[in-house]
């Protein structure tokens, strides 16, 4: 028992270079607080590491160490037994300073907790927080893009945009869009109707946007065209402000038809003739199907000089009718549930009642 209590081998030197070493970055965190206790949470995390493997401490060491922390830094937050083994996965995440120097530390401990939550693979684990620092996201979006992997959507559109756009801004423009979009903040029926969706999606017009990702700049909905003695209209208008271009959105429910791609591209004929400056870049278009053949789509716009994307979109679907039957409404709940408060207050009506044995 009395071997338990003692600190292991250098345990007392350690834990004294931790105190100088947190009160000196509490000093410097005035001027930089985020970055400073970034860089401490891993130098902490990695020598854990280092004195675990080399001197094989256990890992009842670190509740050890959280509790005379604790004792030493009183009211101070941030080191109990929970953030110290944070801390370590921290490092052991990401081993090298470099890194660590030049992103993780640029992001709040927040974000790196999320991400080293929900996220096992390193290069999945970069790709987020990149992302996240590039955009300024904040915490719940960075959950929000975790959760509906966004890292396996974007830039998986069927386009033209190399041999429709210059280099760079054809690369910029591939990454911009994703396949599938999850608008799943919209509930549809089976047969749901485009205005349905598009209405849908001006309700949800702060949710669109942020499934659309950064830079787009929401112009109008069925924007009208006048060309020659007719008025076209257009589902969705955007400008996106990186790329400085008008960006058409046609929505389409279904599969994906030839024709589409022909109708888009004499809409943003229209556009670039009707609206576009000479300080905008050509307009995009953008085709959202239910679903779409690949060999079809690349051979409908093989020869288009208009840059087009096509990319699939998914929502939330109503209950079926049949099913609705075979499932309790609330109303239907609320009366089971009123029906077993009253059983179980009979029930103890009734035990309390009954006389005790003996009496």
């Amino acid at each position: 028992m009395k071997s338990a209590l003692l600190p292991p081998t250098g345990y007392p030197e350690f834990l004294q270079e931790l105190k100088t070493r947190i009160r000196g970055a509490q000093v410097r965190a005035a001027l930089a607080v985020n970055r400073e206790l970034i860089l401490l949470y891993w130098s902490i995390g990695r020598d854990i590491l280092l004195r675990q493997g080399m001197e094989g401490w256990g890992t009842r060491v670190i509740d050890r160490l959280a509790h005379d922390l604790q004792n030493e830094f009183p009211g101070v937050e941030g080191f109990g037994a929970r953030s110290l083994k944070y801390m370590r996965a921290l490092a052991e995440a990401w081993p090298e300073e470099a890194i660590v120097q030049q992103l993780i530390a640029q992001l709040p401990w927040g974000h790196n907790l999320r991400v080293l939550d929900r996220i096992k693979d390193r290069r999945t684990r970069e790709w987020y927080l990149r992302a996240a620092f590039e955009h300024g996201w904040s915490q719940n979006v960075l959950v929000h893009m975790i959760s509906s992997r966004l890292h396996e959507r974007e830039g998986k559109a069927l386009t033209n945009f190399e041999q429709t756009l210059p280099p760079p801004d054809s690369d910029m423009a591939e990454q911009i869009l994703r396949d599938p979009y999850n608008f799943d903040f919209l509930t549809l029926a089976d047969d749901f109707k485009e205005r349905e969706l598009e209405r849908g999606l001006l309700i949800h017009l702060r949710d669109l946007l942020l499934e659309l990702g950064r830079g787009f700049a929401f112009v109008g909905s069925q924007v009208p065209l006048p060309v020659g003695d007719q008025t076209f209209y257009l589902d969705l208008l955007f400008y996106h402000v990186r790329l400085h271009c008008y960006f058409v959105i046609e929505l389409k429910t279904g599969e994906f038809k030839p024709e589409y791609a022909g109708k888009l591209n004499f809409y943003l004929s229209a556009v670039d003739g009707i609206m576009k400056s000479d300080r905008d870049d050509p307009t995009i278009g953008l085709l959202l199907c239910e679903s779409h053949n690949e060999a079809i789509v690349e051979l409908s716009f093989k020869n288009f000089q208009k840059p087009i994307g096509v990319s699939t979109y998914t929502v939330t679907r109503e209950m079926p009718k049949a099913l609705e039957q075979e499932v309790p409404s609330i109303e239907d709940l609320k009366g089971i549930v009123e029906k077993l408060r009253t059983e179980l207050a009979a029930a103890r009506k009734a035990d309390q009642a009954e006389p005790e044995e003996g009496t």
